[in-house]
Parts: structure tokens; sequence; C-alpha cells
């Protein structure tokens, strides 16, 4: 692994920095700390801006010199925010239209009927939730316990067969299965290759510079687009591998 010699790492926030939804824990804040003095580091995730300050930021205690070297991409990177004169300020985001929304939602219930899909008796939160620049779907709702997420659907099938059905409904955005439970959508061309289009050219980082971890890098997923981008990606299996690969780096 050559993560020690790049100039940026770029990691997914849930199932890699974090459990699905979950805060962000004191082992790995520390060494997130440790990475951001030594490297610019980038985080991409399907969450919403608001999530990642209450999942993310607030967890992180980060001396402030250092979130300089930080840099936030919510909701698969149709948004991105850096740290600014003591604030985290918006560089850009990509939201969707009332129409887009409305053809999107459709689409799910659309799919629902058509694969015979029936919602859990027992919810924690909305299903389908507008996250201004990306429509999710989360199985069991928003705020599922761990555990009920991941008996639901651990080899991803359950939501690849409703993506293959939302790809032949709504073709002109980009379908992804994410977390643990979720699948996001976008407008085409706009995902994590997206994002790291945009790291190149806003941070002016080449994409030879820069190191992927991600725990969604299968087709399908919603990690899979930085693949084609030629960055180098390292595959975890949670938060534990990505500690593994943070030591290394730094060593």
């Amino acid at each position: 692994m050559a993560g020690e010699n790049k100039k940026l790492i770029v990691i997914d926030l849930d199932g890699t920095l974090t459990p699905s939804k979950f805060d962000l824990e004191p082992e790995m804040a520390g060494m997130l700390v440790k990475l951001l003095e030594k490297k610019k580091v980038a985080v991409i995730g399907g969450g919403g801006y608001k999530q990642f300050q209450n999942q993310f930021i607030a967890h992180l205690n980060c001396p402030e010199h250092l979130l300089g070297n930080l840099f936030l991409f919510p909701t698969c990177s149709t948004r991105f925010f850096r740290y600014e004169n003591g604030e985290w300020k918006k560089v850009y985001e990509q939201p969707l239209s009332k129409e887009e929304k409305e053809k999107i939602f459709e689409a799910f219930e659309k799919t629902f009927n058509e694969i015979g899909y029936q919602h859990p008796e027992k919810l924690y939160g909305e299903v389908i939730e507008d996250r201004i620049s990306q429509i999710t779907f989360s199985a069991l709702g928003q705020q599922t316990p761990l555990h009920l997420k991941k008996q639901w659907d651990p080899d991803a099938s359950k939501r690849l067969k409703m993506k293959e059905v939302l790809d032949k409904l709504i073709p002109e955005f980009e379908v992804r299965v994410g977390g643990t439970t979720s699948i996001d959508v976008t407008r085409k061309g706009i995902d994590k290759a997206y994002g790291i289009e945009q790291i190149e050219k806003h941070l002016e980082i080449k994409k030879e510079q820069m190191l992927f971890i991600g725990d969604a890098l299968f087709e399908g997923g919603n990690d899979w687009p930085v693949k084609k981008t030629g960055v180098e990606c390292i595959q975890v299996n949670g938060p534990e591998d990505t500690i593994k690969v943070i030591e290394k780096i730094l060593k």
C-alpha cells in the first residue's frame, strides 16, 4: 500500500469511518486527528450535511488549525464544504428540482409494486428521505438500530434487485447501493467519481496523489464509481479495518 506517499486520503463515512448512522468513536477520531497532521483528508458519504455535522464533526475533537486539511462531501459528493475563517462554508451543491424529486419518489413506489416489496411492520423514521441534492431510501427507516440493519440485507441482494428496476424506470439518474440498508439517487453523473473530479479541481490535487478507502467498492455500490477514476482504492469491511489502514499510512 502506497498510502503513505499520497497527498490526500479520501474516506467514505458510513460503514468505513463509523458504523452506519452511528457517531464517530473516540479511537477513530484520534486516528483521524493524527492523519490530519500529515495529510489532507476528504470525507464522502451518502448522509446529508446535518448528519455529517452530528455524526462526524461533533465527535472529531480536532484542533481548529487542522480543520483546514479536512473537506466534507455529503450526499455522495453532491455538496462540498470546507473550513474557512472559523466556519464550514459551502463551495457548491447540486440540488434536485421539485419535478426531479417527484419522479424519483414515484419510481420507488413503482419498484416496490413491480417486485412485490412489502415494508417491514416496524419502521424507525423516514423510509424515503429528501436530502436536497439526493433522495435516499432506508429500508427500515433512518434511525434503525445497527444490529437490525445488518440483518436485513447483508449481501445487498435485496437492494441490487431494486436498483435493477430503478435503473430502467429513471435512467437519467444515478442509483447506488450504500450503507447497510440504503439506496441513494442523484442526478446522472453526480456520484463519488464526480466528487473525485471536484477534489482535483478545487484542491488542485492529482488523482495519482489520492487514496480512497471505502466499504462499498463492489459493482453497484456507492463507492464503485471511484474505481473508474483511476484513484487507488482500498476495500474495508468496517471501521476496524479502516483504523488498520490509517495506522499503516502513518508509519
